[in-house]
């Protein structure tokens, strides 16, 4: 049996960098749990020449397993044990653009990055097709996508993304963001539809649809991603996007501090439930079967079991092992953040 250790990304985040080490310890015996056949046991924590690193066994780590492991949402470095010294271990990651995709935005209220990641491998493990995370380009739904750093990370994994906000300033917002960086990085794209969405002569809502690809030769070999951005509330996604063609719904919702829960119905509230209660059988209705769905939340104004009672009578079957359970963890004094995780029977 091998040991190894793995160096925490540094978060500047200090709240979440206290709770780095517990989720990272959660997010990789999901990977166990999911793609690495139960092969890591005896996971803990050690500090060594002053950095923090989770400590793992493992008999027989071959590629693909580091592959999967470079896709960690905290992992900097893997290094094996071999006597006193540490040797390094390659790690493939799934990234295909460069890492300004997700830093270069700022705003009040945006989603620490790497718990973003988190959510988005969470739910995917948890899904049918988490062995194929590493081949499979996934078709990943942010319901409340707001500036879209969860499109952003569905898209640097080469997946397809799409996205749905009621707020016409974040769309604008990121659209600017996405045409200019994507022209600024000369990345190889076609913007298939940009503008108001008309039926029966009414503005129904604004779509950014964009055809794009890493190089200039996976865009000639047709080897492209979607992006796919509405403008409108996300009780009405079944308008947009058809039943049974997303693999993930991933949503971090608002927390009911600097954001409030909207719906067509009741409008702005503190209260994420009757969000919850209006979207969730729709986003059920849009996912696969064997496809998952992840969600967060601020456990100061909706409690797990509240939450989870929503997705079950959506249909949707709630995880809740012991990692699923431990990735609750502190925000800041206003915000306890739990996830949620649900799958729909195939």
């Amino acid at each position: 049996m091998n040991q190894y250790g793995l160096l925490i990304l540094p978060s500047v985040n200090r709240v979440y960098a206290e709770s780095s080490v517990d989720l990272t310890r959660a997010e990789l015996e999901l990977f166990n749990q999911s793609v690495l056949r139960g092969k890591i046991s005896g996971t803990g924590t050690a500090v060594i020449g002053g950095a923090r690193y989770v400590t793992f066994e493992a008999e027989g780590l071959d590629e693909r397993d580091a592959a999967f492991l470079g896709n960690l949402s905290s992992v900097y470095a893997l290094f094996e044990f071999v006597g006193d010294l540490l040797r390094p271990v390659e790690l493939r990651r799934l990234d295909r653009f460069d890492d300004d995709l997700i830093t270069i935005q700022k705003y009040a209220g945006k989603t620490n990055e790497q718990f973003t990641k988190l959510l988005l491998n969470a739910t995917l493990l948890a899904s049918a097709w988490a062995p194929e995370m590493l081949e499979r380009r996934f078709r990943v739904l942010d319901p409340l996508c707001g500036r879209g750093t969860t499109l952003n990370h569905a898209l640097m994994y080469g997946f397809d993304a799409a996205g749905i906000d009621i707020d016409q300033k974040d769309f604008e917002a990121y659209q600017a963001f996405i045409l200019t960086w994507l022209k600024r990085k000369r990345i190889k794209h076609r913007v298939l539809e940009s503008g108001p969405i008309r039926r029966e002569r009414r503005v129904v809502g604004r779509r950014l649809r964009v055809e794009l690809a890493p190089s200039k030769e996976d865009y000639k070999a047709g080897e492209t991603q979607a992006l796919d951005v509405v403008n409108a509330d996300t009780t009405r996604s079944g308008e947009f996007f058809r039943p049974g063609t997303v693999d993930l719904v991933v949503a971090d919702a608002p927390y009911g501090v600097q954001h409030g829960s909207r719906t067509a119905a009741q409008g702005l509230a503190r209260d994420p439930l009757a969000l919850l209660a209006a979207a969730t059988p729709v986003w059920a209705r849009l996912l696969r079967p064997g496809g998952a769905l992840g969600i967060s939340w601020n456990t100061y104004v909706a409690r797990r079991e509240d939450a989870a009672k929503v997705l079950a009578d959506a249909g949707l079957q709630v995880l809740d092992s012991d990692p699923h359970l431990a990735l609750r963890h502190r925000v800041d004094q206003a915000i306890v953040r739990d996830v949620l995780v649900a799958t729909k029977p195939d």
